[in-house]
């Protein structure tokens, strides 16, 4: 009897124990979502205080985390514990340090976490997810560098083929290549493509940060006999950029370390170093510009394999160069992603042959086909036809952008480059002699492979074009650093493009680690004396560095990365930089105003002719524009600093910015309080940055309507003034004006390219003018995502997902929307760090239906427009009664309350909307 009473305790001890948990699978609360520093399952990072976030899910609403518990483990069952946080009070999900023992190099580490919520319940542990180590010093690098020994091997010259043979005397229990190149790479095991990357290492400061990756490689490998090695072409590192090349070198080069270790845990290591050897191959010459030369006579058939015969080729040379300036990846790799099939075959009046594609986009084309010996097939890119339907070049100005390949024989191949891209509609296809089957070509688009977050659509078809063209600008420009854009002589990383975008971009794409690594490039371009160049990474002379709107870049995209992301780490590591570029102003001023030097102003802005004198065209003092800006970063570098716990900053700058804006004041407002630039540039700036007295700001903003209006309810802002626009216009009451213009359709406007067949951003208002006529070739991208900052506004107020300045991240979400322009439906969803975001209103015969969704761990203030005077319902209760709705009360015209996690349906009369102006 006492052993079934003990029994029968035991058994109720068990049960009171674990009920928590078997309360938590009821109400499902579950963990899911592991990433590591920006990636999910790295490997190879160089971290050694690793930040892991994860999200959670649960079936009830209004919950947020109360606790945690991390452990992370070198085995994936989880027994080899190392590190164990223990059950800790906090409701941080994102960007937890790591606070175990010192991590170590090649070394990979399993993680995974359970979490109990405001309610009692606790989830299960979720699924391990691992991150992997790189190097941590650069002694663990036993490689050398090999290049060729070859005069020929200049910029344009052909892309040198490296390669080895080794013998592997075991079974491969696992494998790493850690791998990089000066120049840009694709390497090969067993006739094998190693990974999915392109363009890699990728672009960075090479001096200085040159990135290296790893791939697991071992099911490539076979016990005996293998081959390995790689081909490298010209890329950033020597290739043309703008005017110049040799850039960062004159030599092309790879470092490769294979790590090989056997079932019985014994290990070998091959290196690149004298006993490689090199040849040239069929790619004769290779660049971004001027695209790929490809003669298939030359190819050297079966060199990545085991049993090719390399006994002519030549000797490398081995160089013990430095590797202190080797990192593991820190932004997502450029990849192959939609593939895109011939919308039409084209015989154009000039008889070329044309293939569109339907989208403007950035990649390559992709061909099957035969020919007959030495035939020379060329493929020529464009974005557009011209007015008379023929092939346009003309806007590329010096780049080639053409891709050749020369047949060896009859045999039916499949073409593609390898160190080029191009961006292009059009594709004309030249000196292929049969007769072309559109079925055997198509279109791939390459670029850094971002998580799409966000998502947008309208009762608007104009307005859902005009968001998948900022969608495809985006694309198109971030090809591993954001460019400028992706078809011309260019494709730099402009800093003024990136800094408007960039908040854009977050909506659109996950971009925390894309702008990581290119805002560690900026800090090492920055001059000296803190001027922040006009391209990261900068090739340009140091002298082109330190423009207003610009340089502002290394102030701005930190910021919007923390409002967006909630990543402290970023802000803290990009602080000292911030600072010197404000006191690089600060030093360069008189008497407290930015008046002196080159700046750009407000490029791009609307102007009736190039020789206009009618007093129309919209031109800005651009000293106007750099102390506006000079405001600006001074006020983010005082949040920064506020965020940051820094107090005598926030002191010493707030005294700063008091000095700059009474100097801006004195400068260029007019006692009547008129800009001295009468422009819409020049009043969205000072109202934007609060550069009037509060009590004077209502005059301008009606000063700005009324410009507005001046122009036939148009736009006139280049690439400064026009991500302010219609955010200004909100802010002080005028939604109607900003709908009018964000459905203008005529020049200039957002939706004039659109009405215009456009599938991307211009990078002119009218790069195609109303008679067909082009805007001046010197300057005239159709892929420019600059003026697609207006996608901010549109998720911002038109669907109203916003951020809060204090819990930032969207750990407590704004969700405002603003309906009106004469749309019925708006619906926004966007996959934030904490989860999934919905904001949905829908306007049907004066009945306002609205769907919000809250992710767990995150709280929203909701706004419902024109809500106060009339009866809102939850799903069918009064707001009032719903228990996870809290603080509901009127704002104005406006009902306001507060929500906990969860979906939600409000419904309530709405009052008829007003016709835009």
């Amino acid at each position: 009897m006492k052993a079934k009473i003990n029994s029968a305790f035991k058994w109720l001890i068990t049960v009171l124990l674990v009920t928590p948990t078997l309360g938590a699978f009821a109400q499902g609360l579950t963990v899911n979502s592991l990433v590591c520093d920006y990636q999910t399952n790295p490997l190879g990072i160089d971290d050694l205080k690793p930040r892991l976030s994860w999200k959670l899910n649960s079936d009830l609403r209004n919950v947020t985390q109360a606790n945690y518990e991390l452990r992370v483990s070198t085995d994936a069952a989880m027994n080899k514990i190392i590190y164990s946080s223990g059950k800790v009070k906090s409701p941080e999900s994102v960007f937890v340090t790591y606070q175990g023992p010192d991590l170590i190099s090649r070394t990979r580490y399993y993680w995974q976490v359970r979490v109990w919520d405001n309610k009692g319940n606790a989830s299960a542990w979720s699924t391990a997810n691992y991150w992997e180590m790189g190097f941590l010093h650069p002694s663990d690098w036993t490689a050398k560098w090999i290049q060729t020994n070859s005069i020929a091997d200049t910029t344009d010259g052909a892309s040198p083929i490296f390669r080895t043979a080794f013998n592997l005397a075991k079974p491969v229990k696992s494998a790493r290549l850690y791998v990089t190149a000066h120049g840009i790479y694709e390497a090969y095991i067993n006739g094998h493509r190693v990974g999915a990357d392109y363009f890699t290492p990728g672009w960075t400061s090479y001096k200085t940060r040159l990135q290296y990756q790893i791939y697991d490689v071992a099911n490539l490998l076979v016990a005996g006999n293998n081959a390995t090695g790689a081909i490298i072409g010209d890329g950033w590192y020597r290739g043309h950029l703008d005017k110049y090349h040799n850039v960062y070198g004159k030599d092309l080069g790879l470092l490769y370390q294979l790590e090989v270790t056997y079932t019985d845990g014994t290990k070998t290591t091959i290196n690149s170093g004298s006993n490689w050897k090199t040849a040239d191959g069929a790619i004769r010459s290779s660049s971004f510009y001027n695209g790929e030369v490809y003669d298939t006579r030359l190819e050297k058939a079966g060199w990545n394999s085991n049993n090719y015969n390399d006994s002519k080729w030549q000797a490398v040379a081995a160089l013990d160069l430095d590797k202190s300036n080797l990192i593991a990846p820190e932004s997502p790799a450029v990849k192959k992603h939609e593939i895109f099939h011939p919308v039409k075959l084209i015989i154009t009046p000039q008889k070329d042959t044309v293939i569109d594609f339907g989208q403007n986009l950035v990649g390559w084309v992709v061909l099957k086909m035969k020919g007959k010996a030495g035939q020379v097939i060329k493929l020529n890119h464009a974005e557009v036809l011209d007015k008379d339907n023929n092939f346009y070049t003309l806007n590329l100005r010096h780049a080639k952008c053409e891709n050749q390949y020369t047949i060896m024989d009859d045999k039916e191949r499949v073409y593609e480059p390898h160190f080029t891209y191009q961006g292009f509609r059009y594709v004309r296809i030249s000196g292929y002699q049969g007769k072309i089957d559109t079925a055997n070509i198509y279109a791939v688009a390459l670029y850094s492979d971002m998580k799409p977050t966000g998502s947008l659509v309208t009762s608007n078809p104009l307005l859902n074009q005009l968001q998948h063209n900022i969608q495809w600008g985006q694309k198109g420009n971030f090809v591993d650093v954001p460019t400028d854009c992706p078809q011309r002589d260019e494709r730099l990383g402009w800093t003024g493009d990136a800094q408007a975008f960039s908040r854009t971009a977050a909506y659109n794409m996950n971009v925390n680690g894309f702008f990581d690594k290119w805002m560690k490039d900026l800090t090492t371009d920055q001059r000296e004396d803190g001027a922040i160049p006009w391209v990261v990474p900068n090739m340009m002379p140091k002298t082109s560095a330190g423009v207003a709107g610009w340089s502002d870049v290394s102030t701005i995209v930190p910021w919007n990365m923390y409002l967006i992301y909630g990543d402290k780490h970023l802000l803290a590591q990009q602080y000292e930089t911030m600072k010197r570029w404000v006191g690089y102003i600060q030093k360069t001023s008189i008497n407290d105003l930015w008046n002196t030097g080159f700046q750009f102003g407000d490029w791009c802005f609307y102007s009736p002719s190039p020789t206009d004198d009618s007093g129309k065209a919209a031109v800005t003092d651009k000293t106007l524009i750099a102390e506006a800006f000079y405001a600006n970063s001074t006020q983010i570098l005082i949040d920064a600093a506020k965020a940051l716990g820094k107090n005598d900053d926030v002191d010493t700058y707030t005294e700063l910015l008091k000095k700059i804006k009474k100097a801006f004041l004195k400068e260029y407002v007019t006692p009547a309080g008129r800009t001295v630039s009468s422009t819409q540039t020049a009043y969205l700036l000072t109202l934007q940055f609060d550069l009037l007295p509060e009590g004077e700001r209502d005059q301008l903003a009606a000063r700005l309507v009324q410009n507005i209006k001046d122009y036939g309810n148009h736009l006139t802002t280049g690439f400064l003034g026009t991500p302010f626009l219609c955010h200004v216009l909100t802010r002080f009451g005028y939604d109607d004006m900003a709908y009018t213009l964000l459905l203008q359709d005529t020049y200039p406007s957002w939706l004039y390219p659109v009405k215009k067949g456009a599938t991307t951003i211009w990078e002119r208002w009218d790069g195609i003018k109303a008679d067909g006529q082009m805007q001046s070739p010197s300057m005239n991208s159709f892929n420019h995502y600059s003026y697609g900052a207006i996608g901010d506004w549109m998720y911002r107020v038109m669907a109203g997902i916003n951020t809060d300045d204090k819990e930032t991240g969207y750990k407590k979400i704004i969700i405002a929307p603003h309906p009106g322009g004469n749309l019925n439906m708006v619906n926004a969803n966007l996959e934030t760090i904490y989860g999934h975001v919905n904001s949905e209103w829908q306007l049907n015969n004066g009945i306002m239906n609205m769907t919000v969704t809250v992710p767990v761990n995150s709280t929203a203030q909701v706004i419902l427009p024109k809500a106060a005077q009339t009866e809102v319902t939850e799903g069918n209760e009064p707001v009032k009664d719903v228990e996870a709705i809290s603080d509901v009360k009127k704002d104005g015209a406006d009902l306001k309350l507060n929500l906990g996690s969860g979906t939600y349906h409000f419904q309530y009369s709405y009052p008829k909307q007003t016709a835009s102006l």
